[in-house]
């Protein structure tokens, strides 16, 4: 769909205004969010547009991501694209502490991290002038109106790679046909991460918007400390052990009574409880010991005990490392209207995958699992408790899922490739 890079509406105009006077307030919400969290007041100061690191000689594709799960998902797309072509280098920002924390020791090779600009046309100008990229990507929903309008009318093309949008949003932008056209239309390149967001888009003007595959499809398995899965399979031996991954408040009852339920029948089981936000650690731990378990902590240093019922993996970075160790992980977000998390992190890791009613996030991830055999809904926390037994018991259940769902991750991989080309093709890179 075409659409004049100039070009604007009466909504863009007045958000232009409107940013101009708003920056600095937003700036310094932003600098105390990410000087609560340790980071090097430097490097907050790139959010002025202000960089830290010198550019890099040669083509220069940025891409944007707006925090941890988005990060990583371009991780392995990075990497293949850096393999594909020596003279590419890559600029990927972000907006959160916890994503620069993640992405310090994961970066591919030729990969600068830094944070992104705020939306604002001053700290925006600065940006582009150090950095000059040659293509610039955007990730999922991550569109700021003034960003793409001066990357377009610099004659950067531009790409949005695994768009998501929900119902309620489509309709907010349904109310702004004009204002929705006229961003869509800057884009040479829109990737859907599944059918329903295709069609909204398309609904809105984006003739060129695809359904293919999702990203965090082909990110590969999360990182994990090897030495540190060893030292807690020896710690743990035989015992049934599953983990319950990022729940939000309402959910860690789910996982406690469910456990509670598995222990009348296999009272060595081990749950591993890794929280979304590890800061509600406190309140968790409460929680834990008021429901009457025993417990450790990660962030203690301690591994678990022989006596321990529960392990409170309130640390950052080590999903990975619970997928690993455990053969059943029921991934959370999806019994609180959430709308659910990524599920194929832990089907890299070869873990059955179980999930709750309310996955809007992943409909389709979840369809095509189930389908497989690779994860299975469960209702509650009875239902999860009975698919544990069974899982945990002595049948071939468990290493069939397991088995599935590795073998569904791995057909993701083939879609890499595809993706890179197509990517390249429409920036004009190569």
């Amino acid at each position: 769909m075409a659409h004049r890079p100039g070009g604007s509406t009466l909504l863009l105009r007045a958000y232009g205004a409107a940013a101009r006077v708003a920056a600095p307030l937003a700036y310094r919400g932003v600098r105390r969010k990410l000087a609560a969290h340790g980071t090097d007041p430097a490097r907050i100061r790139e959010r002025l547009g202000r960089a830290t690191v010198p550019r890099p000689d040669g083509p220069l594709m940025w891409l944007h991501a707006a925090s941890v799960g988005e990060s990583l998902s371009v991780l392995r797309l990075i990497a293949h694209m850096g393999a594909c072509d020596p003279r590419l280098n890559f600029l990927l920002t972000s907006g959160t502490a916890t994503s620069a924390q993640m992405l310090a020791t994961r970066l591919p090779p030729r990969c600068i991290h830094q944070f992104a600009p705020l939306d604002s046309p001053a700290y925006l100008r600065r940006f582009f002038t150090h950095w000059h990229p040659d293509a610039a990507v955007f990730v999922e929903s991550e569109l700021w109106p003034n960003t793409l309008r001066m990357a377009a009318r610099r004659g950067i093309p531009l790409a949005l790679l695994n768009a998501r949008i929900s119902d309620r949003s489509a309709r907010g932008w349904g109310r702004m046909p004009r204002t929705a056209r006229a961003l869509l239309g800057l884009f040479a390149m829109i990737h859907c991460q599944d059918a329903r967001t295709a069609a909204h888009l398309a609904d809105l003007g984006a003739s060129n918007a695809r359904h293919g595959a999702n990203l965090k499809a082909m990110a590969g398995p999360l990182a994990f400390d090897a030495v540190q899965l060893v030292e807690l399979q020896n710690r743990i031996g035989a015992r049934p052990v599953w983990t319950m991954s990022s729940t939000h408040p309402g959910e860690e009852e789910v996982a406690l009574n469910a456990h509670a339920a598995l222990l009348r029948t296999h009272p060595d089981a081990l749950l591993i409880l890794a929280p979304r936000h590890p800061d509600r650690a406190e309140e968790i731990a409460k929680m834990i010991k008021t429901a009457g378990f025993t417990q450790s902590r990660r962030s203690a240093g301690t591994l678990p005990g022989a006596q321990d019922q529960v392990y409170l993996a309130d640390t950052l970075g080590e999903l990975g490392l619970w997928y690993a160790l455990a053969p059943v992980a029921c991934i959370a977000g999806s019994f609180v209207p959430v709308g659910g998390h990524n599920p194929y992190e832990a089907a890299h890791a070869g873990t059955a995958v179980l999930h709750g009613p309310l996955y809007v996030n992943f409909a389709q991830a979840y369809a095509q699992m189930d389908a497989a055999g690779a994860a299975r809904q469960v209702a509650d926390a009875d239902q999860l408790a009975d698919t544990l037994r069974t899982l945990l018991g002595a049948g071939d259940d468990l290493k069939a899922m397991r088995q599935a769902a590795l073998g569904f991750a791995n057909a993701q991989d083939d879609q890499l490739a595809e993706l890179s080309t197509t990517l390249c093709a429409a920036l004009k890179l190569g």
